[in-house]
C-alpha cells in the first residue's frame, strides 16, 4: 500500500463520526483491533498504536495488508 493510501485511509477511518472501530491486517498474519480514534497518530505512512494496557503497536504502509471494518460502501486499502 502507498505512504498516500496509508495515510488518508487512516485518517477516514479515525474521523468517522460516530467512531467505529476497525482491525489493522498485517502482511505477516497479525492483526489487531483499534477500538478509540484517539490511539493512533500517523505520518508519512507509518503510525503508532497504543493497545489496550499501554502496549504500543507501530506499524507503516509496507507492513498493512488491509484495513478492515464498517467503511460504509469504500473499498478497504
Amino acid at each position: 500500500m502507498t505512504a498516500d493510501t496509508f495515510n488518508q485511509t487512516l485518517n477516514w477511518l479515525v474521523s468517522r463520526a460516530p467512531f467505529s472501530p476497525f482491525t489493522v491486517a498485517l502482511v505477516n498474519g497479525d492483526r489487531f483491533e483499534v477500538d478509540h480514534p484517539r490511539c493512533v497518530a500517523f505520518r508519512e505512512g507509518v503510525a503508532f498504536y497504543i493497545a489496550p494496557g499501554g502496549v504500543p503497536v507501530i506499524f507503516d504502509h509496507e507492513g498493512v495488508n488491509q484495513f478492515i471494518g464498517d467503511l460504509m460502501g469504500k473499498a478497504s486499502a
